[in-house]
């Protein structure tokens, strides 16, 4: 559908990132990484709503050490997030973490570097490079007017080269603002530069309502266009509200597959049942469901077969009682308060 941009390919353990694989959705704990019982926990969670790549917070030795139990007790790859010390990041990669999150030149001189690098490359670990708008080198801010995106990629561009002199090149890059407007600009000028895969999404874009928004406009503009190979949507909440809203972009725009989707109406004067509290109780009981398939909830008799006839099953509201139907064909009709009951039996059987 989408012209996607052509990258090397790199693995986070077990999971690819970039060339022609599907594009991943991950997350960061919010949990005290050194907090082993509390991290695992919060990771299982977020498995269970498809999260295929996690990143844990390594600001110190307590949090490095913890890892390597934290990565027996998890299914997909773990990154370390490390910043300021290269001994952090060189423990990482002692206790088994799957890739590093780091920009090398906050880590010390070349010489460490080099060792963070060698050891990353023993152990076939990526690192991410990432630029955000609010941590780009002074120089670089006074040399462009401000956070641009033109500063951004140039800071991110610094630190890629940095790896790339120590033969490292299992790289991904994410350059990240608050402002749409600047990501996307940012991201089409790194792409004429390298060809490493993109981690894409906008950054400290907010609370999970006004964060979604936000997220889900930047990340589908950068996606459209052919960027991105793995993604986070960044909200001040639960971790898990991040996968879903990521997993629901990617459905959203037919790049990836995954558990049910719903189609509902808005509503209008012709429904004559409680639509709005029967949709909210159908998407909360199919958030149970691991399910490749679409459900529509329309509001009336009208429209409501026709208007969803490429679902593969529904219900169409009438006076205090429903239709059900398969593939625009109606199997049934049941009492108002039997709707979700049967409903839920309908689409055990598919």
């Amino acid at each position: 559908m989408y012209n996607r941009r052509q990258t090397k390919l790199v693995h986070f353990a077990e999971q690819p990132v970039g060339g022609n694989t599907p594009i991943s959705v991950q997350s960061m704990c919010n949990t005290k990484t050194e907090n082993i019982e509390a991290t695992v926990e919060q990771i299982k969670e977020l498995e269970a709503v498809g999260c295929e790549i996690i990143r844990a917070a390594v600001p110190d030795k307590k949090a490095a050490q913890a890892l390597s139990q934290i990565k027996k007790r998890i299914n997909i790859p773990l990154v370390a997030d490390v910043h300021f010390d290269y001994q952090l990041a060189l423990m990482a990669v002692e206790n088994g973490v799957d890739a590093l999150r780091i920009n090398p030149g906050n880590i010390g001189s070349n010489q460490r570097i080099k060792e963070v690098a060698l050891a990353c490359k023993n152990n076939k670990i990526p690192i991410r490079v990432g630029s955000n708008s609010g941590s780009i080198e002074k120089e670089l801010l006074a040399k462009h007017g401000g956070p641009t995106a033109a500063a951004m990629v140039e800071s991110a561009l610094r630190n890629v080269r940095v790896l790339e002199e120590n033969n490292f090149y299992d790289i991904v890059i994410s350059l990240k603002s608050s402002h749409i407007s600047t990501t996307l600009k940012a991201y089409r000028l790194m792409a004429e530069k390298v060809d490493y895969p993109f981690h894409i999404g906008i950054t400290e874009s907010g609370t999970p309502w006004r964060g979604t928004i936000k997220s889900a406009a930047g990340i589908a503009s950068l996606l459209t266009q052919g960027f991105g190979d793995t993604l986070r949507v960044s909200l001040t909440g639960d971790p898990v509200e991040e996968v879903r809203v990521g997993w629901q972009i990617l459905k959203s725009l037919e790049l990836r597959k995954k558990g049910v989707e719903i189609i509902s109406c808005p509503t209008c004067g012709r429904t004559n049942i409680d639509l709005i509290a029967l949709a909210e109780k159908i998407e909360k009981e199919l958030m149970k469901i691991d399910k490749d398939i679409t459900v529509a909830v329309m509001g009336c008799a009208v429209n409501g077969p026709g208007e969803a006839k490429e679902a593969d099953i529904g219900v169409a509201g009438g006076m205090e009682e429903g239709l059900i139907f398969k593939s625009g064909e109606i199997i049934k009709k049941v009492k108002e308060d039997q709707l979700l009951e049967e409903l839920l039996k309908e689409i055990k059987k598919l």
